[in-house]
Protein backbone atom coordinates (compact mmCIF):
# COMPACT_ATOMS: atom_id res chain seq x y z
CA UNK A 1 0.00 0.00 0.00
CA UNK A 2 0.73 3.43 -0.96
CA UNK A 3 2.48 5.58 2.10
CA UNK A 4 1.48 9.36 2.46
CA UNK A 5 3.94 12.16 3.74
CA UNK A 6 3.10 13.21 7.01
CA UNK A 7 4.72 16.53 8.82
CA UNK A 8 4.48 19.03 10.87
CA UNK A 9 3.87 22.57 9.27
CA UNK A 10 4.77 26.12 10.10
CA UNK A 11 3.31 29.31 9.35
CA UNK A 12 5.16 32.56 10.52
CA UNK A 13 3.00 35.47 11.28
CA UNK A 14 5.92 38.38 11.84
CA UNK A 15 6.95 41.54 10.67
CA UNK A 16 10.00 42.82 8.88
CA UNK A 17 12.46 44.96 10.27
CA UNK A 18 11.43 47.77 7.70
CA UNK A 19 14.28 48.85 5.07
CA UNK A 20 16.70 46.49 6.63
CA UNK A 21 17.48 43.15 4.93
CA UNK A 22 19.90 41.86 7.40
CA UNK A 23 18.41 42.42 10.41
CA UNK A 24 15.35 40.46 8.79
CA UNK A 25 17.13 38.07 7.56
CA UNK A 26 19.07 37.62 11.39
CA UNK A 27 14.78 37.29 12.59
CA UNK A 28 14.19 34.70 9.93
CA UNK A 29 17.00 32.45 10.51
CA UNK A 30 15.99 32.71 14.66
CA UNK A 31 12.44 31.79 13.76
CA UNK A 32 13.48 28.76 10.82
CA UNK A 33 15.83 27.39 13.99
CA UNK A 34 12.97 27.99 16.89
CA UNK A 35 10.45 26.56 14.29
CA UNK A 36 12.22 23.32 12.86
CA UNK A 37 13.18 23.13 17.14
CA UNK A 38 9.38 21.98 17.19
CA UNK A 39 9.59 19.55 14.57
CA UNK A 40 8.36 21.88 11.92
CA UNK A 41 9.98 20.68 8.12
CA UNK A 42 7.83 23.56 6.25
CA UNK A 43 8.06 26.74 7.63
CA UNK A 44 6.19 29.55 5.53
CA UNK A 45 6.96 34.11 6.00
CA UNK A 46 4.69 36.10 4.57
CA UNK A 47 4.65 38.63 1.52
CA UNK A 48 7.46 40.95 1.02
CA UNK A 49 8.95 39.51 4.50
CA UNK A 50 12.47 41.16 2.95
CA UNK A 51 12.01 43.82 3.98
CA UNK A 52 8.76 45.93 4.06
CA UNK A 53 4.90 45.58 1.90
CA UNK A 54 4.13 49.09 0.90
CA UNK A 55 1.41 50.22 2.94
CA UNK A 56 2.16 53.25 2.76
CA UNK A 57 0.65 53.50 -1.18
CA UNK A 58 -2.89 52.79 0.64
CA UNK A 59 -2.53 55.80 2.72
CA UNK A 60 -0.25 58.57 1.37
CA UNK A 61 -1.04 59.96 -2.53
CA UNK A 62 1.32 58.78 -4.69
CA UNK A 63 3.31 62.09 -4.67
CA UNK A 64 4.28 61.54 -0.87
CA UNK A 65 5.63 58.27 -1.33
CA UNK A 66 9.17 58.51 -2.59
CA UNK A 67 10.70 58.69 0.26
CA UNK A 68 9.52 54.92 1.31
CA UNK A 69 9.61 53.75 -2.35
CA UNK A 70 13.71 54.67 -2.37
CA UNK A 71 14.24 52.65 1.02
CA UNK A 72 11.97 49.89 -0.20
CA UNK A 73 14.28 49.70 -3.46
CA UNK A 74 16.89 50.10 -1.51
CA UNK A 75 16.58 47.20 1.01
CA UNK A 76 15.20 45.12 -2.12
CA UNK A 77 17.35 41.50 -2.49
CA UNK A 78 17.97 39.27 -5.23
CA UNK A 79 18.12 35.64 -5.96
CA UNK A 80 22.23 35.18 -5.64
CA UNK A 81 22.15 37.43 -3.19
CA UNK A 82 23.92 36.91 0.19
CA UNK A 83 20.70 37.66 2.14
CA UNK A 84 18.87 34.32 0.27
CA UNK A 85 22.15 32.94 0.25
CA UNK A 86 22.01 33.05 4.40
CA UNK A 87 18.46 31.75 4.87
CA UNK A 88 19.12 28.72 2.11
CA UNK A 89 22.21 27.95 4.61
CA UNK A 90 19.92 27.92 7.70
CA UNK A 91 17.17 25.54 5.69
CA UNK A 92 19.94 23.39 4.60
CA UNK A 93 21.27 22.74 8.04
CA UNK A 94 17.80 22.30 9.90
CA UNK A 95 17.08 19.82 6.98
CA UNK A 96 13.37 22.06 6.56
CA UNK A 97 11.94 23.29 3.01
CA UNK A 98 11.14 27.23 3.64
CA UNK A 99 8.73 29.62 1.65
CA UNK A 100 9.91 33.14 1.77
CA UNK A 101 8.32 36.46 0.46
CA UNK A 102 10.79 39.15 -0.89
CA UNK A 103 11.21 42.60 -2.57
CA UNK A 104 13.18 40.99 -5.89
CA UNK A 105 15.49 43.32 -7.14
CA UNK A 106 17.53 42.73 -10.72
CA UNK A 107 20.96 43.77 -12.08
CA UNK A 108 18.79 45.18 -15.16
CA UNK A 109 17.54 48.20 -13.52
CA UNK A 110 17.57 50.02 -10.14
CA UNK A 111 14.10 50.77 -9.90
CA UNK A 112 12.55 47.47 -10.77
CA UNK A 113 11.15 45.20 -8.04
CA UNK A 114 8.77 42.40 -8.13
CA UNK A 115 6.94 40.71 -5.63
CA UNK A 116 8.61 37.49 -5.36
CA UNK A 117 7.74 33.94 -3.55
CA UNK A 118 11.34 31.91 -3.17
CA UNK A 119 10.65 28.32 -1.85
CA UNK A 120 13.78 26.91 -0.65
CA UNK A 121 14.64 23.27 -0.22
CA UNK A 122 15.43 21.76 2.54
CA UNK A 123 19.18 20.78 1.24
CA UNK A 124 19.26 24.60 0.24
CA UNK A 125 18.57 24.55 -3.21
CA UNK A 126 16.27 27.13 -4.87
CA UNK A 127 13.40 25.07 -6.01
CA UNK A 128 11.10 27.49 -7.15
CA UNK A 129 10.52 31.47 -7.29
CA UNK A 130 7.27 33.03 -8.22
CA UNK A 131 7.20 36.69 -9.04
CA UNK A 132 3.16 37.37 -8.53
CA UNK A 133 1.55 38.16 -11.02
CA UNK A 134 -0.52 41.33 -10.86
CA UNK A 135 0.38 43.44 -8.16
CA UNK A 136 -3.02 44.49 -6.81
CA UNK A 137 -4.64 47.95 -6.81
CA UNK A 138 -2.00 50.45 -5.24
CA UNK A 139 0.99 47.93 -5.00
CA UNK A 140 1.15 48.77 -8.93
CA UNK A 141 3.00 51.78 -7.91
CA UNK A 142 5.89 49.87 -6.33
CA UNK A 143 6.11 46.28 -8.03
CA UNK A 144 6.50 45.30 -11.66
CA UNK A 145 4.33 42.60 -12.70
CA UNK A 146 5.54 38.84 -12.93
CA UNK A 147 5.14 36.39 -15.33
CA UNK A 148 4.05 32.76 -15.94
CA UNK A 149 7.76 30.99 -15.22
CA UNK A 150 6.95 30.44 -11.34
CA UNK A 151 3.37 28.89 -11.82
CA UNK A 152 5.34 24.94 -10.75
CA UNK A 153 4.73 23.15 -8.46
CA UNK A 154 7.76 21.36 -6.58
CA UNK A 155 7.78 17.70 -6.07
CA UNK A 156 9.34 17.32 -2.79
CA UNK A 157 9.58 14.27 -0.24
CA UNK A 158 6.72 15.75 1.71
CA UNK A 159 4.22 16.58 -1.04
CA UNK A 160 3.62 18.89 -4.15
CA UNK A 161 4.56 22.21 -3.18
CA UNK A 162 2.82 25.18 -4.70
CA UNK A 163 2.39 29.13 -3.76
CA UNK A 164 0.34 32.40 -4.60
CA UNK A 165 1.15 35.81 -3.59
CA UNK A 166 -1.66 37.40 -1.84
CA UNK A 167 -4.57 38.83 -4.04
CA UNK A 168 -3.55 36.19 -6.55
CA UNK A 169 -5.22 33.57 -4.24
CA UNK A 170 -8.16 34.85 -5.67
CA UNK A 171 -7.20 34.08 -9.31
CA UNK A 172 -8.77 30.98 -10.11
CA UNK A 173 -7.02 30.28 -13.34
CA UNK A 174 -3.63 30.59 -11.03
CA UNK A 175 -5.11 28.62 -8.50
CA UNK A 176 -6.13 25.79 -11.25
CA UNK A 177 -2.81 25.79 -12.65
CA UNK A 178 -1.25 24.64 -9.77
CA UNK A 179 -3.73 21.91 -8.77
CA UNK A 180 -4.03 20.83 -12.39
CA UNK A 181 -0.05 19.93 -11.66
CA UNK A 182 -0.95 17.91 -9.00
CA UNK A 183 -0.59 20.03 -5.72
CA UNK A 184 -1.23 18.98 -2.65
CA UNK A 185 0.27 21.74 -0.49
CA UNK A 186 -0.47 25.68 -1.02
CA UNK A 187 1.55 28.43 0.38
CA UNK A 188 -0.79 31.60 0.53
CA UNK A 189 1.20 34.71 1.81
CA UNK A 190 -0.17 37.80 2.61
CA UNK A 191 0.37 41.47 3.73
CA UNK A 192 -0.31 42.72 7.26
CA UNK A 193 -2.86 45.29 6.75
CA UNK A 194 -4.11 46.52 3.44
CA UNK A 195 -6.58 49.99 4.02
CA UNK A 196 -8.79 50.33 0.95
CA UNK A 197 -11.36 53.50 2.01
CA UNK A 198 -11.08 56.39 4.46
CA UNK A 199 -12.13 55.72 8.08
CA UNK A 200 -15.95 55.71 8.47
CA UNK A 201 -16.70 53.98 4.91
CA UNK A 202 -16.27 50.36 5.67
CA UNK A 203 -13.34 49.02 3.65
CA UNK A 204 -11.90 45.61 2.67
CA UNK A 205 -12.19 43.27 5.44
CA UNK A 206 -8.22 41.42 5.46
CA UNK A 207 -9.12 38.61 7.40
CA UNK A 208 -12.32 37.31 6.20
CA UNK A 209 -10.70 37.51 2.24
CA UNK A 210 -8.16 35.36 3.42
CA UNK A 211 -10.67 32.73 5.29
CA UNK A 212 -12.28 33.18 1.84
CA UNK A 213 -9.89 32.44 -0.60
CA UNK A 214 -7.41 29.86 1.15
CA UNK A 215 -11.02 27.66 2.17
CA UNK A 216 -12.01 28.14 -1.52
CA UNK A 217 -8.13 26.89 -2.77
CA UNK A 218 -8.34 24.11 0.00
CA UNK A 219 -11.46 22.91 -0.65
CA UNK A 220 -11.39 22.95 -4.19
CA UNK A 221 -7.92 21.32 -4.47
CA UNK A 222 -8.66 18.93 -1.72
CA UNK A 223 -5.09 19.93 -0.35
CA UNK A 224 -3.61 21.61 2.69
CA UNK A 225 -3.22 25.30 2.70
CA UNK A 226 -0.25 27.26 4.99
CA UNK A 227 -1.33 30.90 5.33
CA UNK A 228 1.69 33.46 6.25
CA UNK A 229 0.60 36.98 6.66
CA UNK A 230 2.40 39.65 8.05
CA UNK A 231 2.19 41.70 11.22
CA UNK A 232 2.27 45.74 11.23
CA UNK A 233 4.20 46.64 14.17
CA UNK A 234 4.10 49.74 16.37
CA UNK A 235 7.17 50.98 15.17
CA UNK A 236 6.09 50.63 11.30
CA UNK A 237 3.22 52.24 12.17
CA UNK A 238 4.46 55.10 13.34
CA UNK A 239 7.18 55.15 10.66
CA UNK A 240 4.18 55.16 7.82
CA UNK A 241 2.33 57.54 9.88
CA UNK A 242 4.72 60.32 10.15
CA UNK A 243 2.86 62.04 12.99
CA UNK A 244 -0.21 62.34 10.62
CA UNK A 245 -3.01 61.32 13.09
CA UNK A 246 -5.52 60.66 10.50
CA UNK A 247 -2.94 58.57 8.74
CA UNK A 248 -2.16 56.33 12.26
CA UNK A 249 -5.43 56.04 12.85
CA UNK A 250 -6.34 54.57 9.32
CA UNK A 251 -2.99 52.18 9.72
CA UNK A 252 -4.63 51.24 13.24
CA UNK A 253 -8.19 50.22 12.38
CA UNK A 254 -7.64 48.96 9.20
CA UNK A 255 -8.75 44.96 9.91
CA UNK A 256 -5.10 42.86 10.67
CA UNK A 257 -3.99 39.92 8.59
CA UNK A 258 -3.96 36.26 9.71
CA UNK A 259 -1.99 33.31 9.59
CA UNK A 260 -3.34 29.67 9.76
CA UNK A 261 -3.28 26.35 8.16
CA UNK A 262 -5.97 24.57 6.54
CA UNK A 263 -7.31 21.35 5.81
CA UNK A 264 -8.37 19.61 2.55
CA UNK A 265 -11.87 20.54 3.50
CA UNK A 266 -11.33 24.14 3.49
CA UNK A 267 -11.19 24.03 7.79
CA UNK A 268 -8.57 25.49 9.81
CA UNK A 269 -6.42 22.74 11.43
CA UNK A 270 -4.61 25.19 13.79
CA UNK A 271 -4.41 28.07 15.63
CA UNK A 272 -5.30 31.80 14.07
CA UNK A 273 -3.07 34.08 14.92
CA UNK A 274 -3.57 38.18 14.48
CA UNK A 275 -3.26 40.51 17.17
CA UNK A 276 0.92 39.45 17.83
CA UNK A 277 3.43 38.31 16.08
CA UNK A 278 4.00 34.03 16.23
CA UNK A 279 3.98 30.83 14.85
CA UNK A 280 0.93 28.70 14.10
CA UNK A 281 1.95 24.73 13.74
CA UNK A 282 -0.56 21.98 12.32
CA UNK A 283 0.45 18.53 11.57
CA UNK A 284 -0.28 17.32 7.83
CA UNK A 285 -1.34 13.77 7.06
CA UNK A 286 -1.32 13.90 3.18
CA UNK A 287 -3.70 10.21 3.07
CA UNK A 288 -6.33 12.93 3.77
CA UNK A 289 -6.62 14.46 0.25
CA UNK A 290 -7.36 10.92 -1.30
CA UNK A 291 -10.76 10.94 0.10
CA UNK A 292 -11.99 14.00 -0.66
CA UNK A 293 -10.97 13.44 -4.50
CA UNK A 294 -13.43 10.96 -4.82
CA UNK A 295 -16.06 13.35 -4.58
CA UNK A 296 -14.67 16.14 -6.55
CA UNK A 297 -11.51 16.23 -8.40
CA UNK A 298 -11.24 19.19 -10.76
CA UNK A 299 -7.71 18.05 -11.70
CA UNK A 300 -8.90 14.31 -12.49
CA UNK A 301 -12.45 12.95 -13.38
CA UNK A 302 -14.71 16.07 -12.02
CA UNK A 303 -14.02 18.40 -14.82
CA UNK A 304 -14.53 18.56 -18.75
CA UNK A 305 -11.68 19.24 -20.53
CA UNK A 306 -13.30 18.62 -23.95
CA UNK A 307 -15.41 22.02 -22.85
CA UNK A 308 -12.31 23.70 -21.39
CA UNK A 309 -8.91 24.87 -22.45
CA UNK A 310 -6.13 26.03 -20.28
CA UNK A 311 -3.05 27.05 -21.71
CA UNK A 312 -0.18 28.60 -19.29
CA UNK A 313 2.89 30.61 -20.82
CA UNK A 314 5.60 29.99 -18.48
CA UNK A 315 8.11 31.47 -20.49
CA UNK A 316 10.46 34.02 -18.09
CA UNK A 317 10.08 37.39 -19.45
CA UNK A 318 13.23 39.92 -20.29
CA UNK A 319 13.78 43.60 -21.59
CA UNK A 320 15.89 42.50 -24.37
CA UNK A 321 17.31 39.02 -26.00
CA UNK A 322 20.98 39.67 -27.29
CA UNK A 323 22.63 37.30 -29.83
CA UNK A 324 26.46 36.50 -28.48
CA UNK A 325 29.00 36.38 -30.64
CA UNK A 326 30.14 33.01 -30.44
CA UNK A 327 33.47 33.51 -29.68
CA UNK A 328 32.90 35.98 -27.36
CA UNK A 329 31.98 35.58 -23.81
CA UNK A 330 28.34 36.39 -21.88
CA UNK A 331 28.29 39.15 -19.44
CA UNK A 332 27.13 37.70 -16.05
CA UNK A 333 23.90 39.57 -16.37
CA UNK A 334 23.19 39.00 -19.68
CA UNK A 335 23.88 35.07 -18.99
CA UNK A 336 21.88 35.42 -16.14
CA UNK A 337 18.84 36.57 -17.80
CA UNK A 338 19.59 33.96 -20.93
CA UNK A 339 19.54 31.17 -18.63
CA UNK A 340 15.44 31.67 -18.16
CA UNK A 341 15.24 29.63 -21.45
CA UNK A 342 16.21 27.01 -19.97
CA UNK A 343 15.74 26.96 -16.10
CA UNK A 344 12.27 29.08 -16.13
CA UNK A 345 13.80 31.71 -13.49
CA UNK A 346 17.45 32.44 -14.80
CA UNK A 347 18.68 32.15 -11.37
CA UNK A 348 21.36 29.19 -9.78
CA UNK A 349 19.43 26.94 -7.93
CA UNK A 350 22.40 24.87 -6.11
CA UNK A 351 23.44 26.60 -2.93
CA UNK A 352 26.70 28.02 -3.59
CA UNK A 353 29.70 26.24 -1.50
Amino acid sequence: MKQYPTFKAAACHAAPVYFDADASVDKACAWIREAAGKGAELIAFPEAYLSSFPVWSGVWAPVETHEFFFKLVSSAVRIDGPEMHRIRETARRHGVFVSMGINESTPISVGCVWDTNVLIGDDGAILNVHRKLVPTHYEKLTWAPGDGSGLRVSDTRIGQIGALVCGENTNALARFSLIAQGENVHISSFSPRWPTHPLGEGGYDLEAAIRLRAGAHSFEGKLFNVVASGFLPPAAIDMVSRGNKGVRDLLEQSPKSVSMILGPDGAPISDTIRDEEGIVYADIDLAKCVVPKQFQDVAGYYNRFDVFELKVNRRALTPAQFSADENKPIPFAEAFDQGSANEGNGFDRSLPN
